[in-house]
């Protein structure tokens, strides 16, 4: 019912830009979007929050990345943005898009809200 499909990410020299992007395809129930985020996994380390943009354009970033990143969002796209500038080789993970919606179905009303990842893509930053 719900597809996330990541891209733009790749190899970049440190100093570099990368614009990731993730567009999320829907079917079945509706859904509402609470929030839109990317988070990223280096190898050996637990999964963390890059960048999140809310319901009322919060934005909230890790401050590893304030700065450099960018986050926005097309509503009418259903598509998430995260522009990276300045990338440096600790910014080599996988970067997985989030969206946090919540789900409502026809004469069920919601359902709750749910968590929603996709398959990740790798960006890698050399020295």
């Amino acid at each position: 019912q719900v597809q996330l499909v990541e891209s733009g990410g790749g190899l970049v020299q440190a100093g570099g830009s990368l614009r990731l992007s993730c567009v999320a395809s829907v079917s079945g129930s509706a859904f509402s979007t609470n929030a839109m985020g990317w988070y990223r996994q280096a190898p050996g380390k637990q999964r963390e929050l890059v960048a999140t943009i809310a319901t009322g354009n919060n934005l909230n970033y890790a401050d590893s990345v304030k700065g450099r990143f960018t986050i926005s969002r097309d509503n009418t796209k259903k598509t998430v943005y995260l522009q990276m500038n300045g990338l440096k080789p600790e910014d080599t993970a996988v970067y997985y898009c989030n969206w946090n919606a919540d789900v409502y179905a026809a004469g069920r009303g919601w359902l709750g809200s749910r968590d929603y990842w996709g398959q990740g893509t790798q960006v890698t930053v050399s020295s």
